[in-house]
């Protein structure tokens, strides 16, 4: 190799290190840019939640809760939102009345039984604050044992209302497991630990005790709607049986009280059209949680598939 060509080969090599710095050095820039433009981002984000969720209640005004979806514990409808809500609405100096608007077709009876008995308790504390229940497109099962406790129950026309009654279903797998020749082998403490296993002969004894469970429950339910409802109700065998009505029967069996809107209610009957959305939703950090595991979990997923991921 002559001494020109050993010189220019170093130059080149140099220059070329030099490149490669300057791209990584860029491409760090850009990184942390987008990382200072994505914390910018998240608080903008949490500050406008934030106001979101306090907003100036200062005039009078209808509080509006919502009950929307399942309900159950982890969900939207889950009994520790929509109390504190609740809380929240009725405490407020300037609140003229309370809607629950409701759009569920049930859940959990207990959580709607939480929800049930703090409403109960709030009306107590304060009795000059009505509470109504509007109903939009159903208000089944537990929906409507939270709906029992407002003052009055408005629905439209074709609103669907009802279900009052008790499930709890499951599956019997042993005529399959015996075509296919499976065994089931279950070992247990407590001769009922293996209570209505879904493989295994149903047990009379057990159904009889799940059926009383059941029976107690519908009982509860029963003795809650004739409460709120009271004289109101148009009792019949069919009342209780689990079967659902439109809003316009509803009204006819004493199950609601009469058509109307969140805006019909607040503008004619509370007397103050001004609305303020109490409901507790999720906030930006849970919206994110729950999207960014999300993600993580399918990008998780993607890695196993295909075989990239190793515990040594």
């Amino acid at each position: 190799m002559s001494e020109g060509n050993w010189e220019r080969d170093v130059i080149e090599t140099l220059a070329m290190a030099a490149l490669k710095e300057q791209r990584r050095a860029r491409r760090w820039s850009i990184f942390f840019k987008l990382l200072g433009f994505a914390y910018l981002t998240l608080l903008v984000l949490l500050v406008l939640d934030w106001r979101g969720h306090d907003g100036l209640t200062s005039g009078k005004h209808t509080a509006l809760v919502d009950v929307v979806g399942v309900i159950d514990p982890k969900g939207d409808a889950s009994a520790d939102r929509v109390t504190e809500a609740l809380q929240n609405a009725f405490k407020n100096k300037n609140t003229q009345g309370v809607i629950l608007r409701i759009n569920s077709p049930g859940g959990s009876p207990v959580q709607a039984g939480i929800i049930y008995d703090e409403i109960r308790r709030l009306r107590g504390i304060y009795p000059n604050v009505p509470m109504y229940a509007v109903v939009e497109d159903i208000c089944a099962s537990g929906g409507y044992y939270i709906a029992a406790a407002a003052d009055k129950i408005y629905v439209d026309k074709a609103s669907i209302i009802g279900s009052i009654g008790v499930i709890m279903d499951g599956w019997g797998f042993t005529g399959t497991m015996e075509k296919l020749g499976v065994e089931r082998r279950a070992l247990t403490s407590g001769e009922n630990k293996a209570f209505l296993d879904p493989f295994s002969p149903v047990d009379e004894k057990q159904k009889r005790h799940a059926q009383s469970m059941l029976d107690e429950i519908h009982k509860q339910f029963i003795d809650v709607v004739r409460k709120g409802r009271g004289k109101r109700l148009h009792e019949s065998s069919d009342l209780f049986s689990g079967l659902l009505w439109t809003g316009a029967r509803s009204i006819e069996l004493g199950l609601s009280d009469g058509f109307g809107s969140v805006d019909f209610v607040a503008r004619e009957v509370i007397k103050a059209e001004d609305i303020f959305d109490y409901t507790k939703k999720q906030d930006f950090t849970e919206r994110f949680a729950k999207r960014f595991g999300a993600a993580m979990a399918s990008a998780l997923a993607r890695v196993l598939a295909q075989g990239q991921f190793n515990i040594r």
